[in-house]
């Protein structure tokens, strides 16, 4: 029988091939009671499953040199989940208090553990819930006699290359143990853009739809699978029809993808030589590569906190000079912009913290970002320290998030001055006219960028948020999620207003958001002014074609036309016959 289910796109192409089902244990376990005499043993038997894991996860660190660098880094954050005694310990105490067996044990203290990280507001924390869940499986399937270590069962005739792998959930070690062979997409029934799972298949390049729900119980093994990473879809027995078409499409995006590659090299320029810079959007030291390989011409946004979100400690300055060292020296002289912190206490480094009267209704609109360093000065100025100190190496652009008010910019600035002042007395090295700017995400930052433009070097419009403030919506509630409207016409009138202000007064301005990425979108903010870019990756190729096949002069007047109307149906209109145009 053939249907379609529809999921969360996060790795785009299209992959065809035979199902290959990874078994989902913690939804398979006995819930035993045992009697009295055997407790001793059944700690041990659950102490002997956590140290295997453990050995494995050592043996798989030494296994991820030829891979992405992410890899190495999320065997780390789930050795460290495995240490942690609510996960090695509480679980022994259960087995001696209510005399149930380990693998119960283990998956009642996971389920205690998964509802704390779900209760949290922010999407990026509620998807840390997986790599618990990710360790539990691991420890679990020792316990059962199914260990990690997989081997991929082929049918007859069925190459590897041609496997799609279907899960409830993949953990970065599975991705590893696959990683020695070649197959075609990943089908999960959980996990967001955020979840590594999400962030190692576009690391690998290949196709991923997360977030199918009930994708592993419908599908049989060696079944004949389609899976559409641009448009979240995945086609479960095709017919005969369904499948030629996207056989076609496949052969199409792959001669396409070639074509861009050809790009890579080519001036980023438009047709009336008006030249533009296409940077990249990164979360770890690791990402440098794909930069690099997408041909970015710097980093526009290094989001740092994503470095260590997951450790449950504040890095000390050492460690963060290294890793912002690592992007600098990296990228071989091109320019990285470096964002301070967007914590909060949805998202902080100390999760015990975040229990209690410190629990917010509504992060989002909390103490968070820039409030929070201005709150938190000692760890601020470690930070502020280490970006500093890694200025030596190379052209860092330092950005601060979530400004809103004068007082915070100075406030912000003397901040700067000082971690300068404690370097200067310990004669440390770094660029003494390093520039500072803003990231324009509240409504109130862009209807006041003059504030901004009079203190600060550049401004990058963080699309993703203003959008979110300006509209009152949060895209990641599905019951409001078809409001969210990049084209709605107040958006485009803060992002066109702060442009164009900018521009005035020759103060650069790039988008980092979503919006920049898009290429349906590229000839819109061409027209509205923006010269800077930055983006995932793997759109640059994409967006540079699109604006080597554009005349800024000939957009100008047509998008100030545009921006007059109210109704974003017409806007996505008018937006159609501009891309329309030769």
């Amino acid at each position: 029988m053939s249907f379609t289910l529809h999921g969360l796109a996060v790795s785009g192409g299209i992959a065809i091939g035979r199902a290959h089902l990874m078994s989902h244990a913690t939804l398979e376990v006995s819930h035993l009671v045992i009697a009295p005499r055997l407790i001793d043993k059944e700690v041990a038997r659950f102490d002997a499953a956590v140290a295997r894991v453990r050995e494995e996860f050592a043996a798989l660190k030494g296994r991820v040199q030829n891979t992405p660098a992410e890899f190495g880094a999320f065997i780390d954050l789930h050795t460290m989940i495995l240490a942690d005694p609510e996960l090695a310990e509480t679980p022994k105490q259960l087995i001696r208090e209510r005399r149930c067996n380990a693998e119960w044990a283990l998956v009642q203290q996971m389920e205690t553990l998964v509802a704390q990280f779900e209760r949290f507001d922010d999407q990026y924390l509620r998807e840390r819930s997986y790599d618990v869940r990710q360790v539990v499986e691991r420890v679990i399937k020792e316990l059962v006699g199914q260990p990690g270590r997989m081997a991929l069962r082929t049918g007859k005739g069925v190459k590897e290359e041609n496997l799609i792998v279907v899960a409830h959930d993949l953990s970065p070690a599975d991705v590893i143990a696959y990683k020695e062979h070649r197959f075609a997409a990943f089908v999960t029934d959980v996990g967001g853009a955020t979840s590594h799972t999400a962030i190692l298949a576009r690391s690998l390049r290949i196709p991923a739809v997360l977030g199918l729900l009930i994708a592993r119980q419908l599908i049989r093994d060696d079944e004949v699978l389609i899976v559409d990473g641009t448009r979240g879809v995945l086609i479960v027995n095709p017919d005969p029809r369904v499948l030629d078409e996207y056989r076609l499409r496949k052969s199409q995006i792959e001669l396409e993808r070639s074509k861009l590659r050809r790009l890579k090299t080519a001036l980023s320029s438009t047709l009336d030589g008006v030249d533009i810079d296409l940077h990249a959007n990164i979360e770890l030291p690791g990402d440098v590569a794909n930069a690099l390989d997408g041909g970015a011409e710097g980093i526009g946004l290094f989001r740092t906190e994503f470095i260590f979100l997951d450790r449950g400690d504040m890095p000390t300055e050492e460690e963060q000079f290294e890793a912002y060292r690592t992007v600098v020296k990296g990228m071989a002289g091109r320019p990285v912009t470096i964002r301070t912190f967007d914590l909060g206490y949805d998202k902080d480094l100390h999760p015990e913290k975040v229990q209690g009267d410190r629990m917010q209704s509504n992060p989002a609109l909390g103490l968070r970002a820039i409030r929070l360093s201005l709150a938190e000065p000692k760890m601020f100025h470690t930070q502020l320290r280490a970006i500093l100190r890694a200025s030596k190496y190379g052209k860092i652009k330092l950005l601060i998030p979530m400004l809103s008010q004068a007082y915070e910019i100075d406030q912000t600035l003397l901040a700067i001055e000082r971690a300068k002042a404690s370097l200067r007395a310990e004669r440390v090295g770094f660029d003494e006219a390093i520039a500072v700017g803003a990231m324009i995400e509240i409504p109130a930052a862009a209807l006041a960028v003059n504030l901004f433009l009079r203190r600060l070097n550049f401004l990058s419009i963080g699309t993703n948020d203003l959008i979110q403030y300006t509209l009152a919506i949060d895209r990641s509630d599905e019951q409001v999620s078809h409001l969210y409207d990049p084209l709605h016409p107040a958006v485009l009138m803060l992002i066109a207003h702060t442009i164009a202000s900018a521009e005035k007064v020759s103060i650069p301005v790039s988008i980092c958001g979503e919006l920049a990425g898009d290429p349906n979108l590229t000839r819109l903010l061409l027209g509205m002014g923006l010269r800077q870019f930055s983006m995932h990756p793997a759109q640059i190729l994409s967006v540079k074609q699109r604006i080597m096949q554009s005349n800024c002069s000939e957009l100008a007047p047509i998008v100030r036309r545009m921006l007059r109307y109210e109704e974003p149906a017409r806007i996505r209109e008018q937006l159609e016959k501009l891309n329309a145009l030769n």
